[in-house]
């Protein structure tokens, strides 16, 4: 993680974090990705008392994405606890393969790895084309 986008994406996260709703797990999870065109955006996790509908900081990392133009995400990064980087959950890891790709980078608390080696075999679009014929 040589890149300066890496520790602009750390501070970026820490201090999405930081405004996380987590009165329930008071786990506060903040992540932060760069888009092609240069952009960064960026989310938290937001709890709700009905659990299953808690919304994990990359569901708000995408909804920023899409509503400041879409495009194709580049790097990211998420942390949880006490800052520290952490892996997105299953669900996180489709919207980021949707959202990303393949090549995606993805700060790990092993290294980078790209979305192919997070994901391997991932669902994707091509599947429901596949269905269509």
């Amino acid at each position: 993680m040589d890149e300066p986008i890496w520790q602009e994406l750390l501070e970026r996260a820490r201090a999405l974090q930081e405004r996380a709703y987590a009165p329930y797990s008071r786990y506060r999870v903040g992540a932060a990705a760069q888009v092609e065109d240069g952009r960064v955006v960026g989310g938290c996790n937001v709890e709700n008392a009905a659990y299953g509908v808690t919304l994990c900081a990359e569901c708000g990392l995408i909804s920023e994405l899409v509503a400041t133009g879409g495009g194709r995400l580049t790097h990211f990064l998420c942390v949880g606890g006490l800052g520290d980087v952490v892996m997105p959950c299953g669900r996180c890891r489709q919207l980021l393969w949707e959202h990303g790709g393949p090549a995606l980078l993805v700060a790990t608390p092993h290294g980078v790895k790209t979305m192919q080696d997070v994901l391997p075999d991932a669902f994707d679009v091509e599947e429901l084309q596949e269905a269509d014929t």
